[in-house]
């Protein structure tokens, strides 16, 4: 089965309008009953009376129901249209009094409520663009979503619990699914196709891998470029499996601990810098990592005709070229290479300024005049 961006929502809501008729479904008893006694009984008034058709149908409707009597000729019934009459009324309180008890029954126990709620979140979360899908609730996904709010990062989390919704609810989470992970459902309810990329903090191995083989095969029948797929694991040999099925990064969260913790202790003042301008928003410095796409007409020149120093005030401090290999405080001899890396320093307005010049096709005026 092939999936398009298009296709998202159509597929999203053929499956919650299955749903929704499965719930609605039984609620056909009660509104084929009250079609037939309203047939039967106008057809009884033509037949029985001089009545027209409205009129008939009027007679039926209040009879039926029991809300009037007395408003048309019902003085000059028969004894055959009174017994009919009755019978009428008598069926039009059987058939209403079972009708709110059914219905009460439906949606106490039903999942109607819940459907709309989650068509409603589809519908919000299918306006959301390059956000992140985290996957699997838990002490990792509640820290991560903070630090997203704060950085003003779109994020759906998805976890298939059963008390899930009110988790979401307890932390505030934006957007969320109630779903499997790993099942295509999932990803098309997340919007999958619009995603920067997925997170996926499950405390089992299996469900990890699971998750990345299908984002994997997902972004293959869309014809997408790849997502950066994050992943956790405890173990050195989790790492390296999740590597080799095609995530982007691993984190191990006692590994990482430890190297804070280690940092601290050595450079204290080197980490009370790094907490400043990496993990903070709206600081005077930032530090990030650009690739220089193919198209850009930096490549094959050498690192000093950028003049990003003199342009937007940002130093570049490493390249990562494609091969792994890294060169740290580039000297501007450096000869920029397609797709590789560049770690730059500077401030954000420096920065976006930067990413803007690397994305051009042909060299900027900007630096021509220099």
């Amino acid at each position: 089965m092939r999936f398009r961006k298009k296709n998202d929502k159509h597929n999203v809501e053929s499956t919650l309008s299955s749903e929704l008729y499965r719930q609605l479904k039984p609620f056909r008893i009660p509104l084929i009953l009250l079609q037939f006694f309203v047939l039967f009984g106008t057809l009884g008034y033509l037949v029985l009376e001089d009545y027209d058709l409205m009129q008939a149908f009027f007679q039926t409707a209040y009879t039926f129901t029991n809300t009037g009597f007395g408003a048309l000729k019902e003085a000059e019934f028969g004894t055959i249209t009174i017994l009919f009459t009755t019978l009428l009324m008598v069926c039009g309180a059987g058939v209403i009094t079972f009708s709110v008890a059914f219905t009460i029954s439906v949606f106490n126990n039903s999942s109607l409520i819940s459907i709309f709620k989650e068509r409603n979140m589809i519908y919000k979360i299918g306006r959301l663009h390059n956000h992140y899908v985290i996957c699997y609730h838990n002490e990792h996904t509640i820290e991560l979503s903070k630090q997203f709010r704060e950085a003003q990062i779109p994020f759906v989390v998805v976890d298939n619990t059963s008390d899930f919704e009110q988790e979401a609810k307890i932390h505030k989470y934006p957007y969320y699914i109630n779903a499997n992970p790993h099942t295509q459902l999932a990803m098309l309810k997340t919007h999958l196709s619009s995603a920067k990329g997925i997170v996926t903090f499950s405390s089992n191995i299996a469900e990890n891998i699971a998750l990345i083989a299908s984002v994997r095969l997902f972004e293959k029948e869309l014809g997408r470029k790849p997502y950066y797929v994050i992943a956790n694991a405890n173990t050195q040999e989790e790492i390296d499996k999740l590597k080799k099925l095609g995530c982007d990064f691993v984190v191990s969260a006692s590994k990482l601990l430890a190297q804070r913790i280690s940092a601290m202790a050595i450079r204290p003042d080197m980490e009370n810098l790094l907490e400043e301008f990496l993990y903070k928003r709206d600081t005077k410095l930032d530090l990030e990592e650009i690739i220089v796409p193919r198209y850009s007409w930096l490549v094959l020149r050498k690192l000093k005709d950028s003049h990003f120093r003199d342009v937007t005030n940002v130093s570049v401090v490493a390249i990562t070229q494609k091969d792994g290999k890294q060169i740290s405080m580039p000297h501007g001899d450096v000869v920029v290479t397609s797709e590789c890396k560049m770690l730059v320093i500077g401030s954000s307005e420096g920065i976006r300024m930067t990413k803007h010049l690397i994305m051009r096709k042909t060299k900027p005026k900007e630096v021509d005049y220099i």
